[in-house]
């Protein structure tokens, strides 16, 4: 037999309890948010050279799919043209397809450095170039090799 002394207890938390998990989320995010904040940079660097890169390899398999020469011209620390070199002559005509992608529309604290303007081949060669990618949080070189290989290096 239960006593009349004993009393239920009501379900859920006590203000002391709900102030003590408070606190301790603010002490972890206090510590969290500064380590975040300051990889930023070199995840938008990781991030830009992967896209560079991705471009790069994309346009290797258009220039073995079409048959035909593909080029990249790097029009400042920031801008690159691709162009579909349907004649093989090395320069834009016109009639012919090229894109132009700025790198900092995404990632705005990226600059690009370069050895050359790269160009592929219908064999899927390329001429050797290594394109610099730089911020605040280091920099990331992209290099082409001579039988056409992409990668961050």
């Amino acid at each position: 037999m239960v006593s009349g002394y004993m009393m239920k207890r009501a379900n859920g938390f006590t203000t002391i309890e709900l102030v003590t998990v408070v606190g301790i989320l603010g002490i972890l995010a206090a510590v969290a948010v500064p380590n975040i904040a300051g990889q930023m940079p070199r995840y938008r660097l990781n991030g830009a050279a992967r896209q560079v890169m991705s471009d790069l390899m994309w346009v290797r398999m258009q220039a073995v799919s079409q048959r035909n020469k593909f080029k990249i011209f790097f029009l400042n620390d920031h801008k690159y043209k691709i162009l579909d070199d349907d004649d093989n002559d090395g320069t834009a005509d016109s009639g012919e397809w090229s894109v132009t992608r700025n790198i900092r529309a995404q990632y705005h604290d990226v600059t690009l450095g370069l050895t050359g303007n790269p160009i592929f081949f219908p064999r899927g060669s390329a001429n050797p170039a290594t394109i610099t990618l730089s911020n605040c949080g280091g920099s990331k070189a992209v290099k082409i090799h001579i039988t056409g290989r992409v990668k961050i290096g």
